[in-house]
């Protein structure tokens, strides 16, 4: 049996529906054995820096239907939701912190990138400063001042520096996004697309 590459999925830790997408892919996938490969994007970079947009949630009239809109796909999906009101929030450590440790355990920078989620989307906590990222991987074993450490590294930063690179060269502009055998989709609503593709491999009826 040929193994199938596994469905990319782009990611940021500050967006809601990246949260939310985060609850559902893997149930996607699994329904057509395939696995996913979770990747770290940066929206500062995509979305501001290259797109020179405005933050959804900070956009006139559509960050007031985003802000209703979260929590009821959230309750439609069963899983936990809050928006938390923060300012300022900054992914980029915690995203250094996923691909140190994606580097040395794909399924604990996984576990990792969960928790961090849960912390910002579910209990409403901070994730920018170092500790935080800190905190959350040492509940799962990491030493958290190995950690530390990691995070400032040059060769991490260049690391995350080089994924949003990959990614953005791709094509991916926003989160969360999904790539399958080449076929790309953006946001959690393209889900049912995704499955789509993944069990006909065709858009053309036959």
């Amino acid at each position: 049996m040929v193994m199938q590459e596994p469905i990319e999925f782009y990611f940021d830790l500050i967006s809601p529906y990246g949260y939310l997408a985060s609850t559902q892919i893997e149930a996607v996938a699994a329904r057509h054995g395939r696995g996913v490969d979770w990747r770290p994007v940066l929206l500062g970079v995509t979305v501001m820096k290259i797109m020179g947009m405005k933050p959804l949630l900070e956009t006139p009239l559509k960050g007031a239907y985003l802000y209703h809109d979260a929590p009821r796909v959230a309750a439609m999906l069963g899983v936990p939701f809050r928006h938390h009101g923060l300012k300022n929030i900054n992914s980029v450590t915690a995203l250094r912190a996923f691909v140190w440790l994606k580097d040395q355990d794909e399924g604990l920078a996984l576990r990792f990138a969960k928790r961090m989620y849960e912390r910002l989307w579910v209990r409403g906590e901070d994730i920018t400063a170092p500790e935080a990222a800190a905190a959350e991987a040492e509940q799962l074993g990491v030493d958290a001042a190995t950690l530390m450490d990691a995070v400032t590294s040059p060769a991490v930063k260049q690391a995350l520096h080089e994924a949003v690179d990959a990614a953005v060269e791709k094509g991916v502009f926003g989160v969360p996004f999904f790539i399958a055998d080449g076929e790309a989709f953006w946001g959690g609503d393209r889900l049912p697309m995704l499955d789509y593709w993944l069990t006909h491999h065709q858009w053309e009826k036959q």
